[in-house]
């Protein structure tokens, strides 16, 4: 019985917020990847495009719930969600079209490209926190909870509860989902082959007649739709703190790298690769091993080897890592 309690304590606090965590790292990194292997340079407003477009799937939800609209069990920011990529495509396309395309056309280094996207980042930030403010915003409404943990000791009979909360839930599902259609675009549409050949062999690519700026435009249409996704379900998860999105820039970053810059596959494992560690390190084993060990064995100290105010750190050191012994990452994507 302490067995199946301390499995179930392990699943509460460590498994499934990390698969969830995994889940939002995992877009979020796909999008730096699309960046960095079609468009060649790391991106350093993702973050704060995250919270763009998650900015503007606040106020719809706000605007859907005060008409009265809602999903019933399920967040009304889900209905949200298309007008926050729109938002967040029309703003890409734009910088873009203002930004990014002259210092490519002048056939800029990427490092120059990089300070370029540090002063959009601050722009970014900057008109979110004009609109909504820097204070966290809750917008999630429907069912709290998939199973709650006193259900869930009601149906067992064991001390420990399991509770899975509804935005964990939707966030595995909705990862999985957009997953599928983005590898599906990427292996059997025209577009996505285009795509491809062009992050493999741009000047081969160009000439095979692929349209350079449709492949770019595209390339950031799919971007807008993941980081909106990622940073909606990361708010539905936690909360809505405009410079949250800031902070998660180094584990977004930190996934993609760590899996394989460039390796959308990559981006995935290294997304659950920094939740996982981050989670792990973190966490107070106090109680797991309570259960597991002993009571000779059973640790007196709270047996974290992190504090979670450090989280953050664990993404670094990673990152560091990685990037001393296998700057390709592990699935060898290109060297940063």
């Amino acid at each position: 019985m302490d067995l199946l309690n301390a499995i179930v304590a392990l699943a509460n606090f460590v498994l499934i917020p990390a698969v969830a965590y995994g889940s939002q790292l995992a877009l979020g990194a796909l999008g730096v990847t699309l960046i960095y292997g079609i468009l060649r340079f790391s991106n350093f407003a993702h973050g704060d495009t995250m919270a763009f477009g998650t900015m503007v799937v606040v106020l719809v939800t706000w605007w859907l719930q005060s008409l009265g609209i809602s999903l019933g069990p399920l967040p009304t920011a889900l209905l949200a969600i298309p007008f926050g990529i729109a938002a967040t495509a029309v703003l890409v396309l734009a910088t873009d079209r203002a930004v990014y395309r002259f210092y490519r056309k002048q056939k800029a280094k990427p490092v120059i490209l990089v300070i370029v996207s540090i002063g959009v980042m601050f722009i970014y930030n900057g008109l979110t926190r004009v609109i909504l403010g820097p204070d966290d915003q809750r917008f999630a409404d429907g069912e709290r909870f998939i199973i709650s943990a006193r259900e869930f000791k009601a149906m067992t009979g064991l001390s420990e509860g399991l509770a899975i909360r509804t935005t964990q839930g939707i966030t595995v599902v909705t990862a999985i989902i957009v997953v599928a259609l983005l590898f599906w675009f990427l292996n059997r549409t025209r577009t996505g082959k285009s795509m491809r050949a062009y992050s493999d062999n741009e000047d081969l690519a160009l000439l095979s007649g692929i349209n350079p700026e449709k492949v770019e435009r595209v390339t950031w249409l799919i971007v807008a739709a993941l980081i909106t996704v990622a940073g909606v379900l990361y708010g539905l998860d936690k909360s809505y703190k405009p410079f949250t999105y800031f902070q998660l820039l180094l584990p977004i970053f930190a996934a993609a790298i760590v899996g394989g810059l460039g390796n959308p596959l990559g981006a995935i494992l290294g997304g659950f690769v920094i939740a996982f560690s981050e989670v792990g390190i973190t966490y107070a084993w106090k109680k797991v091993l309570g259960y597991a060990l002993p009571d000779s064995l059973a640790p007196d100290s709270l047996v974290q080897l992190l504090s979670t105010d450090y989280k953050f750190a664990v993404s670094f050191v990673i990152l560091v890592i990685v990037l001393l012994f296998k700057p390709t990452g592990l699935m060898k994507g290109k060297a940063v």
